[in-house]
């Protein structure tokens, strides 16, 4: 767990570092830095995505999956029950940074495969590279959307732990195959683009709503090994 918590830690650090960055910034390099966040998720989503895709060995399945998981998290109304709860408590814009950044930290290759790495053969490699990045990153975010940012840190450790755990209780289970990992890159990477959009203000695609379509991968692998 050594890779998770330093990862934690960065984005603990990088947020508390771009708060006090954030009081000298005027409004106009606030929405210059909002900007940037929302371009680099529609960037990072494209590039999980099309890295990913030619790996794939069922090319339709993110398809399925978004529709599938699309439909469950609209009949749950998962996009405005957390919005609501988020805004109630910290504003909308606040909430759109957290959705986003929470996407960016865990919907990725280092962030889903350094932890089973971590956990099957003791290397962090993975995770110190994918610390590096989200120290940077999460000092942007927090330059734009303030302190609040730091809640993704938990968010990210329960992530990456329950990969972990995954791995260390289960570590001939097809939840580990490398093809697996490919599926739920390509998924989330949609789910970033997404995510972006919604920073720009270009379209509001409630993305939490196909947060269900990241279990969808899951349940065919499961499937596909019992038949």
């Amino acid at each position: 767990m050594l890779g998770t918590i330093v990862n934690t830690c960065c984005i603990v650090v990088g947020t508390l570092v771009g708060t006090l960055f954030k009081k000298g910034l005027g409004e106009k390099y606030t929405t210059t830095l909002f900007n940037a966040m929302g371009l680099a998720s529609l960037v990072l989503g494209a590039n999980s995505f099309i890295q990913n895709m030619p790996k794939s060995e069922f090319p339709v399945l993110f398809i399925l999956s978004l529709a599938i998981g699309g439909i469950i998290g609209t009949a749950l109304d998962l996009d405005g029950r957390v919005k609501r709860v988020v805004a109630s408590r910290t504003g909308e814009g606040l909430a759109k940074g957290l959705i986003s950044a929470c996407l960016l930290y865990c919907i990725g290759t280092f962030s889903i495969v350094g932890p089973v790495m971590s956990a099957l053969n003791g290397d962090n490699t993975f995770l110190y590279t994918n610390s590096t990045l989200d120290l940077v990153t999460s000092m942007v975010f927090a330059t734009t959307f303030g302190i609040g940012m730091i809640l993704a840190a938990p968010v990210l450790f329960c992530w990456q732990g329950m990969f972990y755990l995954i791995a260390k209780l289960a570590s001939n289970s097809p939840l580990l195959q490398g093809t697996l990992v490919n599926e739920l890159a390509i998924v989330g990477g949609v789910l970033i683009v997404s995510s972006g959009l919604s920073i720009l203000n270009i379209k509001d695609c409630k993305t939490l709503n196909y947060l269900p379509a990241l279990l969808v991968p899951v349940a065919w692998f499961l499937i596909k090994s019992i038949i």
